[in-house]
């Protein structure tokens, strides 16, 4: 299942997943249209919001992994509803996306950069990382750089207490790697890993 379904690295997701016979997609998102009339043939569209309780643990009926691909000052609030639903479902794998940051990880003058810029809102992405962590779920975290909408697969990771590398990363390379834990879920299992596009260290992204 994959919440948020209308973000733009879950629609580079669900592309990938899209010619797969032995993968079915439930794509649940707050409003329909936003797909555009676009769901592939392997994929069922629900409509709702993730701290609709009821809603929510009807579409996690079934399931056997969960890809949230969700934003917002409450995402820590939407973490809870997931992992809630989730046990209470006996769904156990989770694919989690948050923010670089979070653990003040950046090398030192990208640190302060991407503090001034988004500081106040990555502390509900911390507090969501934090209750999934402690959730007893089969979980991965992943941390992406500045996004880009580069056409292009190029990233590497680092592991959560290592210096953070890079400054962005493009979406569909955070779909990918998505996409590899999908068809593998044992991949990454209980991980928590920034991920970023060798090759762009500096004080910023290039963008800025």
């Amino acid at each position: 299942m994959i919440l948020g379904a209308s973000g733009q690295i879950a629609r580079w997701v669900i592309r990938e997943l899209a010619n797969d016979a032995a993968i079915r997609q439930t794509l649940f998102l707050r409003h329909t249209r936003k797909l555009h009339g676009k769901a592939p043939a392997n994929a069922r569209v629900l409509e709702g919001d993730v701290l609709d309780k009821a809603a929510l643990a009807d579409a996690m009926v079934g399931q056997d992994l969960v890809y949230a691909n969700l934003t917002g000052d409450d995402i820590d609030e939407q973490a809870r509803a997931v992992i809630a639903a989730m046990q209470a479902a006996g769904v156990s794998r989770l694919v989690f996306v948050t923010s670089l940051g979070i653990y003040d990880e950046l090398p030192g003058k990208f640190q302060k950069w991407n503090k001034t810029m988004i500081g106040k809102e990555l502390k509900p992405f911390r507090r969501a990382a934090d209750a999934i962590e402690a959730s007893g779920l089969d979980y991965t975290i992943l941390r992406p750089a500045w996004l880009t909408d580069e056409n292009k697969v190029d990233y590497e990771t680092t592991a959560k207490g290592e210096t953070f590398k890079g400054t962005e990363v493009s979406r569909r390379s955070v779909a990918d790697l998505i996409a590899k834990i999908i068809a593998t879920p044992s991949l990454h299992s209980r991980a928590n890993l920034g991920v970023n596009k060798p090759g762009t260290d500096g004080d910023k992204p290039s963008f800025y």
